[in-house]
């Protein structure tokens, strides 16, 4: 296994386990396109509390919350929707709408009931990462920023080819979105340190499934260095 590479699954994936898809030739790069767009998803206050603090204490500001990761994360994602606006670059919003009543009946009010009472603060934006005019907001009802959304209608006019999936949960909606997205033929780039979950072991073990099969795992700064690059190209 190659030294150089980025791997941030290290706690819980086991170099057989490694060893194991490499032999069988999972892994390989599928590289970066001409025309990212940036997907910013489901970064509200419900997934992350309405101020870093450690999990549990997150809890009491929404139990969907995941905690200060999420505001580690927000750091990252800063970072790059500086460098998609300087560069010219769509920005898109997949995110949780409010709830309504019809809403509790369905599987996911029965699987999940604390989604179902979040404040409408809960589902506001942090100012640092917050849309801006130009920006596309997608309000969605299910895992997959592609599922009864016209994310890639929106997508294919844009000309987009790689999709840099950003934000929460990276075992959920990150991993649902992105999946659909090779499923349509974008190439999906993911970068670790910004995205997050409740807990380092499934934030773990879904990026490694991730770079396996669906996307290339790497990082905030390895991602603003290709855009800018591309920004300065076009």
């Amino acid at each position: 296994m190659s030294a150089d590479r980025h791997r941030p699954w290290t706690d819980v994936i086991s170099e057989d386990d490694e060893l194991r898809y490499e032999k069988a030739g999972f892994g390989r790069p599928s590289g970066f396109g001409q025309r990212p767009a940036l997907l910013i998803i489901d970064v509200q206050h419900r997934t992350m509390g309405n101020s870093p603090k450690p999990f549990y204490e997150s809890l009491e500001d929404y139990t969907t919350s995941c905690g200060d990761v999420g505001w580690a994360a927000v750091d990252q994602i800063a970072k790059l929707v500086a460098a998609f606006r300087a560069g010219g670059f769509p920005i898109l919003y997949p995110h949780v709408a409010p709830k309504t009543e019809s809403d509790r009946s369905g599987v996911l009010g029965a699987k999940v009931p604390g989604i179902m009472d979040v404040p409408d603060h809960g589902y506001r934006f942090p100012d640092a990462v917050a849309p801006q005019p130009g920006d596309l907001l997608l309000p969605k009802k299910h895992p997959s920023a592609f599922f009864g959304t016209p994310l890639a209608s929106y997508l294919i006019g844009l000309g987009a080819d790689t999709i840099v999936a950003t934000g929460a949960t990276t075992s959920g909606c990150v991993r649902g979105t992105v999946v659909d997205g090779f499923s349509y033929n974008f190439k999906c780039v993911v970068p670790s340190d910004a995205v997050y979950d409740r807990t380092p072991t499934v934030h773990q073990a879904n990026l490694f499934d991730l770079g396996q099969k669906y996307a290339d795992v790497t990082t905030t700064d390895d991602v603003v260095a290709q855009v800018t690059a591309l920004g300065k190209g076009s």
